[in-house]
């Protein structure tokens, strides 16, 4: 009968390193939790079954809005995030106190004005209502639409609001909006300007927008990117996998197939 007492010692000394080994292969299946906006979602179907070849397993969690992404990374919820530009991200990162860094470059996509009823920005009257994304990193983006058009004048400041424009012939008037409303709203003002992800998930042609944002030197810092918790995770090389993935001619082909042209591959 004394041999049970030393099974059970046994087991319980064999137990432990069981754990660890399953533990070690956990972590060796490479998963890695990725956000993304909903409608990068083919996209990112394609880089996961690809890396899949790879043993690195993706899990995609979706987003529809500006608000979320960041901070389901900071609090671990996901390992990366793909949806924003430099603008938008030093904004969070001042604000919130984190270190979030870019790990490489998807996209870049002009910001469009579109109109259910105009089809010019000439074609404003006096008093007529522009829709503007509200969040600092946009906005500036979308009074620079109207500034050249010669609609307005706005402050040199590092990010203008509505309260920075010194001219304004036609008396226009501004509805500030959360990103993802603008489009929603070309049903009751003249113009919205949306960003090219919302107008993409909101299926609007950017063939029909009646202004497009200049790509120019300027519009640098409005490259989007990979994310990660730090600038230290650049060094991972599951993450480097994946911006590798991203980073193919496969990936500038789906770009342009479903952003019907309106985003240009920043890595090239």
């Amino acid at each position: 009968m004394k041999i049970w007492p030393k099974l059970l010692v046994t087991a319980a000394l064999v137990l432990p390193v069981i754990g660890l080994t399953a533990c070690g292969q956990a972590k060796s299946a490479q998963t890695v939790t990725v956000g993304i906006m909903s409608n990068d979602k083919e996209i990112w179907e394609d880089i996961q079954t690809r890396l899949k070849q790879e043993d690195v397993t993706i899990k995609l969690v979706e987003f529809t809005d500006y608000n979320t992404p960041n901070q389901a990374l900071q609090d671990g919820d996901v390992d990366l995030n793909s949806f924003q530009h430099h603008v938008f991200l030093d904004t969070w990162n001042k604000k919130h106190h984190t270190a979030i860094a870019d790990i490489g470059e998807t996209y870049i996509a002009p910001i469009r004005a579109y109109s259910n009823t105009l089809k010019s920005l000439q074609g404003l009257k006096r008093g007529d209502t522009v829709a503007l994304p509200n969040d600092a990193a946009n906005e500036p983006r979308a009074l620079g639409v109207l500034a050249d058009a010669g609609l307005i004048k706005v402050k040199a400041v590092a990010t203008p609001t509505i309260r920075d424009i010194t001219e304004n012939k036609l008396g226009l008037k501004f509805s500030e909006l959360d990103p993802a409303q603008t489009a929603r709203s070309l049903n009751d003002v003249a113009v919205a300007i949306v960003n090219n992800d919302i107008a993409a998930a909101a299926k609007l042609d950017p063939a029909a927008a009646i202004a497009v944002e200049k790509l120019n030197k300027t519009a640098e810092p409005y490259v989007n990117f990979i994310a990660a918790r730090s600038a230290k995770d650049k060094a991972n090389k599951t993450y480097q996998k994946i911006v590798q993935a991203y980073q193919t001619e496969r990936t500038a082909k789906l770009l342009k197939k479903y952003y019907k042209g309106s985003a240009e591959p920043a890595w090239k």
